[in-house]
């Protein structure tokens, strides 16, 4: 039996993010389906039984349920050694992207897509300024960071790097970013994270069907 599954589905990058984390790391997990796009999380039932936040992922391991993407890459990096924070000062650092991804590299980003792309109603074309300007403005700090370092805490990949990488490999069709032409360091970037062992695509790593986007008509 895999000693880690995850509760994810496929349209979450923040369970890609610790589900290619694990696959590059070649731990032994297995995925758990959460049905999010008919309100699974939203069950009082689920949220008393896997995750009273209501989100995923979530990672079942030594008989505990661990929640928030950020804090499980911390938990496994410091458990297994694996892409982990060599020093103080590295654990430091990582721990500071990954808040900044949190807050807003993720945040935004994984906003604007998912109103872009699989919202019920069409979104407010106000709101969908004000959330690409922010995207734009955490894609372009992140951007200038990479012309100066091959992986976001040097010369190798951390769990710093999954973590910034969670939506970054969705399709264009989803987010409308054409990373090559915009964001050409995030873009060789993510060259490097899929020359890893272990890298797949969120849709062929994570469970669920695969949803024709409302962007697509768009990109």
């Amino acid at each position: 039996m895999p000693a880690y599954r995850l509760h994810c589905f496929a349209q979450s990058g923040n369970a890609y993010k610790v589900a290619l984390y694990m696959s590059c790391a070649g731990l032994e997990w297995e995925p758990v389906f959460v049905d999010y796009m008919t309100g699974a999380t939203r069950d009082p039932a689920w949220r008393a039984r896997v995750n009273p936040m209501g989100e995923v992922p979530v990672l079942e391991a030594d008989g505990k349920r661990l929640t928030q993407s950020g804090a499980i890459l911390l938990w496994l990096a410091e458990k297994t050694r694996k892409m982990a924070p060599g020093t103080e000062d590295e654990r430091y650092e990582a721990l500071r992207w990954i808040l900044f991804d949190n807050h807003k590299f993720t945040s935004y980003f994984a906003t604007y897509r998912f109103l872009r792309s699989f919202a019920p109603q069409e979104p407010d074309p106000a709101v969908m300024a004000f959330l690409k300007t922010r995207a734009d403005g955490a894609l372009g700090i992140v951007n200038e960071h990479l012309t100066k370092t091959p992986f976001v805490l040097g010369p190798e990949p951390t769990i710093a790097d999954f973590s910034l990488a969670g939506y970054m490999f969705f399709p264009e069709a989803e987010h409308g970013y054409d990373f090559e032409t915009s964001h050409r360091s995030i873009f060789t970037w993510t060259q490097r994270l899929k020359a890893l062992p272990g890298w797949k695509d969120p849709y062929d790593l994570l469970p669920g069907e695969r949803i024709a986007p409302r962007g697509a008509a768009r990109a």
